[in-house]
């Protein structure tokens, strides 16, 4: 029996829902939730076109939807593991938990571009897509989380986090 085509992606789901939702429980319902939508709906996605930008899509709606509907946004770090593997000395341990740290305080709309670029490795086209926001957009805040990012890390400047203004 031929695996469907979902399920290849599943662990990029995983990684990517457990940066954006910090939580691990709450990752693991958001993909759950993803791999139902896309099950439910697998007849409109258009055959050709990219399933993974698909599929991250609907997480990405999904995410949305939940923060809206919690009314309050996931910044807390967690003591569990990073999301990121950890090699084997103590200092890259700490470098690691800094970066998860640093990664959970960024703005949920930073985040996403950055894990989307940097960790998934898709296009800015392909990010656009996904998020469903122009080019640019994608350009800027990937630029403005790498350098909020660096100035977390460098301990050069005090984060206040921005006023999403609607």
């Amino acid at each position: 029996m031929e695996e469907h085509p979902i399920v290849q992606h599943i662990p990029r789901l995983r990684r990517y829902a457990r940066a954006l939702a910090i939580d691990r429980y709450a990752a693991d319902d958001l993909v759950q939730d993803t791999l139902e939508r896309a099950w439910n709906k697998f007849h409109l996605w258009r055959p050709g076109s990219d399933l993974r930008a698909w599929l991250f899509s609907i997480m990405h709606n999904l995410f949305v939807n939940q923060i809206r509907s919690r009314r309050h946004q996931l910044e807390q770090a967690t003591d569990d593991p990073p999301a990121v593997p950890v090699r084997g000395t103590q200092s890259d341990a700490i470098e690691i938990a800094d970066l998860d740290r640093a990664l959970g305080r960024l703005t949920v709309e930073h985040r996403e571009v950055l894990l989307l670029v940097a960790v998934e490795q898709m296009s800015y086209s392909e990010v656009s897509l996904t998020l469903d926001i122009p080019m640019g957009t994608v350009m800027s805040r990937l630029a403005r989380a790498r350098e909020r990012l660096r100035a977390m890390l460098d301990g050069s400047v005090a984060v206040v986090p921005l006023k999403v203004v609607k």
